[in-house]
């Protein structure tokens, strides 16, 4: 399929959009002429850090929805429901809703794993199942789901459980994308690296378990992501242009097949060409193993 279409309208459904990828997302959308129902956990913030940004031009475009990913399925639909009744369709569903919860595995365990997993993959099901009825209706259905390099590199101590959750993100989309190409929706898998973005280290360094002979790997473990945000090379608004261009088929995706995986920022592809060199190493060095286990004839 070459993405060569041109939307003179669209309407976005976007989640997370008080900061980050969320806000720079609505931004680029509504500078574009699409009609965006901006949602996010606290009306409050959407209120202080998106609206109050957007030029009063802009404005008319723009809606804002109080939702949370995490409340569940029933609340979801009926909310989603609401947000289908403001501009009568939903044409576009962007999953960018996501936490990172830093922790060793052995220290946070399975009740930090079921906490990641609420938001970054319980809560992208959830929503993008109430949003779909709607989706089917449109002649251009989209659905953007925001994943991570993190998938692709998960060799880093106190990671685990938002690469764990990313991973399983990108294997969901995957398959969600097999499951509505019968009804021409379109997926795009979103896999950035590095970037400046507010809400994804907010979140404190788990220490409330500490196992003593961990002391070493997680001092180092939480220096290396205190800095984070300030060595992050991504420009986040770039980044959404790039997928808003890729949505419309304008910009840099005018005339190109649609990508359904984007790889964002220098970092992301060397993670990304690390992880397949690793996995192709690994399958030459050992095929004799890989080809040895068949029945017997």
């Amino acid at each position: 399929m070459v993405n060569d279409c041109t939307f003179t309208r669209l309407s976005l459904t976007p989640t997370g959009t008080s900061s980050g990828f969320g806000l720079r997302l609505a931004h680029a959308a509504l500078k574009r002429g699409d009609r965006v129902i901006a949602t996010a956990k606290s009306l409050e913030k959407l209120q202080d850090l998106l609206v109050t940004s957007i030029h009063p031009n802009l404005r008319d475009n723009l809606r804002t929805l109080q939702l949370d990913v995490t409340e569940g399925e029933l609340v979801l639909k009926a909310k989603v429901q609401e947000a289908a009744t403001i501009w009568g369709r939903i044409d576009v569903l962007v999953n960018n809703a996501g936490i990172g919860l830093p922790a060793l595995l052995e220290e946070g365990g399975t009740a930090h794993l079921r906490r990641q997993f609420a938001t970054n993959v319980f809560g992208v099901l959830d929503v993008t199942a109430a949003v779909l009825p709607h989706l089917r209706s449109s002649k251009e259905a989209a659905i953007i789901v925001i994943g991570s390099r993190s998938a692709w590199r998960t060799e880093v101590p106190g990671i685990g459980f938002y690469a764990a959750s990313k991973a399983a993100v990108h294997s969901l989309t995957e398959t969600l994308a097999a499951e509505v190409a019968p009804f021409n929706i379109r997926v795009l898998l979103v896999a950035p690296g590095s970037f400046r973005t507010e809400g994804i280290y907010n979140h404190m360094y788990h220490t409330s378990n500490p196992i003593a002979a961990n002391g070493p790997l997680r001092e180092a473990s939480m220096a290396k992501f205190k800095v984070l945000a300030e060595t992050s090379k991504g420009d986040p608004a770039k980044a959404m242009e790039a997928v808003v261009d890729i949505v419309r088929g304008e910009g840099i995706a005018k005339g190109r097949p649609w990508p359904e995986l984007l790889i964002l920022g220098e970092d992301a592809e060397r993670d990304v060409r690390d992880k397949c060199n690793k996995v192709l190493k690994a399958l030459d060095e050992w095929k004799d193993v890989t080809h040895g286990v068949n029945i017997d004839k």
